[in-house]
This record gives C-alpha cells, structure tokens and sequence, in this order.
C-alpha cells in the first residue's frame, strides 16, 4: 500500500471509496473531453500522483470571478486575475473549487446559474487535469443568501433555534442542498455552528441557531445530514473554533476571544464536535484570535496550534479545513496576502477561499513548497481531501446539471409550501401587554413602516389578502428625520401601524444616530395603536422597551412576513421560542427576556 493510501485509509476514516459508483452526467449537450472519472481511492492517489506541483496547488484554491457567464470578458476579472473571462481564470489556475456571489453579478436566475456551472465544468475539464470544480455557495437561508427566490427561502438559522425542530431544520437543509445541487452547486458553506452569546455580535447574530451549545449542535446536527445524507451535496460548518461571542466584524477587523479553555470547551466547541460526530465533511476557518488555544496572536485560520492542534489532533476532524475568505481584513491585519496563503497552509487548511492576490499567493505557496518551507507530503495530504470530497459529493461523476430540468427541482410548489410550514413555527410573540394581538378580521387601515423596501412591502401584501388597507412609508436602516416625521404623520391617519427593525441594537455601524430606536419611540407617541416586529436581531426590545407589543421573526424574507401576518391576524398561535436571551440595554449579564421565553394564545 503507497504512503498515500495509507494516509488516506488511517488519516481520512476511509477503508474504501470502491463503493462510490459513478452516476451518469445530465447535460444536453455533455461536453468533450468526460471527466476523469476515479471511482475509488486507488484511482484517485494515482492521479494525484501524475500531477505537477503547479496542478495540486491549484487544488488547493477556491476561485470566483465577476459576471454570469463563463465566457464573457469582465475587466474586474482582468484587474484581479489578469485575464478576462471567467474560463480564463479557471484555464490559467486550474482551481479545485468556484465560489458563487449574487453581488458579484453571478447569479441572475436559477436556469442561468445551471447553464453558468455547465460553462465553469467544461471550462475545468478542457485543462489536462480533467477535473471538475467543486462549486460552493453561502445559502445559510434568512439573511445570508446567494440565491434568491425562485429558489426555496427559510428563515434561517436562528427561526430554526426560536422553533426548537430538528426535523424540519434537517428539511430545510434537505431542500436547499437539492436545489443547489440542480444549479450545479456541490458544496454549501452551511451550517454555522457558532454559539451566539453575544448580543452586541455584529456579524453572526441571527445567523446562529442560539446561544445554547446543545441547541447549536443538535440543530447543526440535523442540517449537517440534511444537506449530507438528503441532497448529496457537502455541508461545511463554520466558523471554527467558533465566532459567536465577538464584537468585532471579522470582515472590517480582528475579533479577539477571551473565553477561558474551560469555556471554550463548553460553549464554543460542542457543535463542531457534534458536527465532526455526525460526518460533516468540511469545516471552515474563523478569523479570530482566541489567545486560551494560542497565545501567538496569530487569527485561528493561521494557526497550526488550532486547526492542527485541536481540530484535527484532539477534535480528530479527518475531512476538508477550507478558510474563510483570505480577502477579509481579519486575516490581512497582520501579514502581507502571499504570507498569508502560505501559513494558512501551514496550519493546516486544505482550501484557500477568496485569495485577493492570486498570482501572488498561488507563487507564494509554489516557491514554500520548492524551497521545503512546506512539505509536499502535506500538499499531497490536502489534494486528496479534495479528491475525496469530490468524490463523495458526485460532483467528479456528474459535473454537468441539466438547466432546463432546474424547474422541476428549484422553487417547487412543494417545496415553498413545505418552508412556509416550517417558518410558520418560529414566529416569537415577545410581548402583547396591551393585548393588541391577535386583531380581529374586521376592515382597518395599517400603515407599514420601517426597515426594508422589499419587506414592507411584502408584508403590505401580506396583509392586503387579509382585507386590511395598506399604507407603506419604508424609512430604512437610518431613518432621517423627514422620514420619521412622514411616518409619523401617517401613523396618525391610521388604524395601526407596524414597524419593522432591523438591528436597531446596532448604533456602532447600521444606525449611528439611533434614528430607528427614534422612531418607534416617536410612533408609540402618537398614542395609536403600534405593533413593533423586529425582523433581524431580536435584540432591538432593549431599546425601546416601552414598546407594548413586539414580536421576533429573525428574518426579513416574504416567507417571514407571510407567517408574521398570520400570526398578526390570529390564523396561527406564535409557537416560537427565544433562542436567546435578549440583555438589558447597557448590562449584557442581565436578561430583560430569558432563553425560551414566548406568549402565545
């Protein structure tokens, strides 16, 4: 047995891959030549072999490129990769794995994503490696999505921890991963499996599941198997060693972690291993400094004493470490951007996501390997998790979806029908001192202000269907003063008004001058009925706590707000429960409103 596959054997769990059989690739027109085609271990460590230095490296690194179409020329491309198309970008770096932005102006539709990861496929296959890319996306579902409706929406992590189901977190992951899976999408970067204790988190938030660590894992669990088991498609949670108590933004700063060990160990460190427990196949990287594992200073996606030390030495993690985009200003802090390719990589990351210095960082690691900075035993190491993960994917027998097949899969009548359940469930009623809620069906007019174009005006509709006279005055995240003084006015020429916050908590970045915490002080004010719905954070209460009825959506999709208005209007009794607690404004350690507090009727 070679010293590969020895390796592979002991250190990937894996007595054999033989019983991986190649499905049979769907696309219209199956572009020449056919991928590689490994149907097991051995065929892989063989091919692994036949690589130059140059081929493994390239597996090694997770790509994007600007624009929808493979082989049109964008000159953002050609300032970062010096080449114009994105099929250029994958001919000059032969890249392991494709990452999918809708900012970036990847994502137009469904039908076109499919056609798209067709083009990127045959792209990869026309290199003399003949290997498919692994193409990924962040579809968390709630506020971090890639790809928006038609494709099915949740409510993301945290409606999952208000509704306490692991059932239908693992079929919300279930449908999500068979939906990307039919765009040409193989790998999520999902669950995060971070522990939010914070309620000051300015990146994570309703992006967790809950504070509490057994909740965390039991859903991270559940969503792991559904994305794994139920779509085929790699699940990777994130971010370890866990970003959940920070008040640093990792993409605009260096968070630092003060937990102890022994609190590591209790909060932060359950759902990843529960993850690793349960199969999960990748896990990525955090940019923070958690001095109680490595008192260096160094960000945990360069640290050999994290990712090596604790993740795959004391955790036993045997699948794929992928870091957190390298173009965050957390990792860059420090070292210049090839330095940094090279120590992620000493560490033990296998994947470099996001290099925003290509040509340089590809160099950098080249020239640490030639000059035995690092081994090529462990590039060999991380090239096979690669292949592996692949591998187990399908995606190295099926790169080639069907586009005119994604209908059938994509936003289904069954599947919206099914999410609709599911967020239905999470609607956390927090407060209704006034009995305000439910309203009867009687005719009234309701004025819908606050946060969000697209949210008050879904919620506007929403409510129409239930025979209510709509009136929408959005004011956004930083309502001005004209603003609020028109919803105000508005206010008072209606029945009742519902407004909607978003992160009003935030005075640091999303509202410096505490214009929204101003306008639902000003609303109350006017002595008219007012329904306060936080649609991101439930946190905001803290701020205006005067506020007599206030509910928690922890999302701000037309699937939310269809479940907040039959909540509204008594169709369903709000089961949700808060996940966690929300603190007194100013005292963190004091909750105004504990863990698993929610009224219903």
């Amino acid at each position: 047995m070679s010293a590969l596959r020895r390796f592979a054997v002991a250190s990937l769990g894996l007595a054999t891959i033989a019983t991986l059989t190649p499905g049979v690739a769907v696309s219209a027109a199956p572009p020449e030549p056919q991928p590689a085609g490994f149907t097991n271990l051995q065929q892989a460590t063989k091919a692994l072999q036949q690589m130059t230095l140059e081929d493994k490296i390239g597996q090694l690194f997770v790509l994007f490129a600007y624009g929808p179409d493979a082989t049109k020329p964008d000159a953002r491309n050609t300032a970062l990769y010096g080449v114009a198309t994105p099929a250029e970008v994958i001919a000059k770096y032969k890249p392991g794995g494709w990452i999918y932005f809708n900012a970036r102006d990847n994502v137009q539709n469904p039908t076109q994503l499919a056609t798209y990861s067709n083009q990127l496929q045959q792209a990869a296959l026309k290199t003399g490696l003949r290997l498919p890319l692994t193409i990924a996306t962040d579809q968390e579902q709630g506020v971090v999505v890639r790809v928006g409706p038609p494709a099915t929406q949740f409510g993301g992590n945290m409606a999952h921890g208000a509704a306490r189901d692991t059932k239908d977190a693992r079929t919300a992951a279930g449908i999500t991963g068979r939906e990307l899976k039919a765009m040409g999408i193989r790998q999520d970067y999902a669950p995060v499996a971070d522990v939010n204790v914070n309620a000051l988190n300015p990146v994570i938030g309703v992006r967790s599941f809950s504070s509490d660590p057994k909740l965390v894992s039991d859903l991270t669990v559940a969503q792991t198997k559904g994305y794994q088991q139920d779509a085929g498609i790699t699940a990777t949670a994130k971010h370890f060693p866990g970003h959940g108590d920070t008040a640093t933004d990792s993409h605009t700063g260096l968070p630092v972690i003060n937990h102890t060990l022994q609190e590591w160990n209790t909060i932060d460190a359950p759902p990843f291993k529960a993850a690793i427990k349960a199969g999960i196949d990748s896990i990525m990287t955090a940019h923070i400094v958690v001095p109680s594992l490595d008192p260096s200073g160094d960000p945990a996606t360069l640290s050999k004493p994290i990712l090596t030390g604790v993740l795959r030495n004391q955790l036993g993690f045997k699948g794929l470490i992928i870091t957190d985009a390298l173009e965050m200003a957390a990792v860059r802090a420090k070292y210049g951007d090839a330095e940094v390719a090279v120590r992620a990589i000493e560490a033990g990351a296998d994947q470099l996501l996001l290099p925003p210095a290509p040509d340089a960082q590809f160099k950098a690691v080249v020239d640490a390997v030639k000059s035995g900075r690092i081994s090529e035993r462990q590039i060999n190491e991380s090239v096979l998790r690669v292949l592996v993960m692949k591998l187990k994917n399908g995606g190295l027998f099926q790169p080639f979806v069907d586009p005119a097949k994604v209908v059938r899969t994509v936003g289904t009548p069954g599947h919206l029908a099914t999410a609709q359940q599911i967020v239905d469930k999470s609607i956390t009623l927090v407060k209704n001192s006034t009995n305000t809620l439910p309203l009867s069906n009687q005719a009234r007019n309701v004025l819908v202000t606050g946060w969000g174009v697209a949210t008050t005006q879904s919620l506007a509709t929403s409510l129409t269907k239930r025979g209510a006279t709509t009136t929408v005055a959005q004011t956004g995240a930083a309502p001005t003063d004209a603003a609020i003084a028109d919803a105000v006015a508005k206010a008072q020429a209606n029945d009742v008004t519902v407004v909607l916050t978003q992160k009003a908590w935030d005075t640091t970045v999303t509202d410096k001058l505490a214009k929204q915490q101003k306008l639902v002080k000003d609303l109350l004010a006017t002595g008219k009925t007012v329904i306060v719905v936080a649609v991101r954070d439930p946190y905001d209460i803290a701020y205006f706590d005067q506020a007599p009825t206030y509910v928690a959506t922890y999302g701000y999709q037309a699937v939310s707000m269809e479940s907040l208005a039959k909540v509204l209007y008594g169709e369903i009794a709000p089961a949700g429960k808060l996940p966690v607690d929300i603190p007194v404004a100013g005292a963190p350690a004091t909750p105004l409103y504990k863990f698993g507090h929610g009224l219903s009727w």
